[in-house]
């Protein structure tokens, strides 16, 4: 098996605010958008697309047991940044080794942001 894009789908029910949140407070790129879906660029090998789960045979998530995770090179940066647009991130903590703190989308999706401590020889070999 040979991947070439992974894409996460959320099915939304409050999909208009999911839409705003990702494309205007995370200002992520759109790749793909009908009346239903939207498919946000996060680089060249990862996609997160958002759906209306009104829309979709697949029902939706609730948030209960999802989580998606972002490493970042720029966490306390991009932690400041989110502070001041009101995204009430949560504080920056130590985790298996490396700096992480959350936000939650308008579903209730925790979207976790990490960077490795520097040293940490077990996440700089996962590279």
């Amino acid at each position: 098996m040979e991947i070439k894009v992974a894409n996460t789908i959320l099915y939304c029910r409050r999909w208009s605010e999911c839409v705003a949140f990702y494309r205007d407070d995370l200002e992520l790129e759109v790749s793909f958008a009908n009346e239903w879906f939207v498919e946000f660029k996060l680089n060249e090998a990862a996609c997160l697309s958002v759906v209306d789960a009104e829309r979709a045979w697949v029902g939706p998530s609730s948030g209960e047991g999802v989580m998606v995770g972002f490493r970042v090179d720029n966490l306390l940066e991009l932690h400041s940044e989110m502070e001041s647009q009101g995204l009430d991130p949560t504080p920056v903590e130590e985790v298996w080794g490396s700096e992480v703190f959350s936000i939650f989308d308008p579903e209730g999706i925790r979207l976790e942001f990490w960077t490795p401590k520097k040293g940490n020889l077990n996440v700089e070999q996962a590279k």
